[in-house]
């Protein structure tokens, strides 16, 4: 059995959300939330509070005892990109692409 919890529509690069992912997929949920709590990164945050919300889903809706629960899986999947523009010399506009995640986080119990 196993428990998830999505966050969609973050604003932040899937890719800087990746490397914080790696962090912690496969680590039981009290060693993952040291290491998200030390980890200086702007994603740790938002991992933390997933993971969190992760932990008491399993623990509130599956009746899983969160001592045994361990990061079973973690994605940062793109979401949609909201395109602006930058002025630039000679009358031209550059484009900049501002990126959202949707980032999902599953917990299982260990046997």
């Amino acid at each position: 059995m196993e428990a998830k919890a999505h966050l969609k529509y973050a604003r932040i690069a899937p890719r800087k959300v990746k490397i914080v992912c790696d962090l912690i997929r496969g680590k039981d949920t009290g060693t993952a939330a040291a290491i998200l709590g030390a980890t200086p990164k702007a994603a740790s945050a938002l991992m933390l509070k997933l993971l969190k919300s992760a932990v008491a889903n399993a623990e509130n809706n599956h009746n899983m005892d969160p001592e045994r629960l361990y990061v079973s899986a973690t994605c940062a999947n793109p979401g949609p990109i909201l395109k602006r523009m930058m002025p630039r010399a000679q009358g031209r506009g550059a484009r900049i692409n501002k990126r959202t995640s949707h980032i999902t986080v599953v917990v299982a119990e260990k046997e």
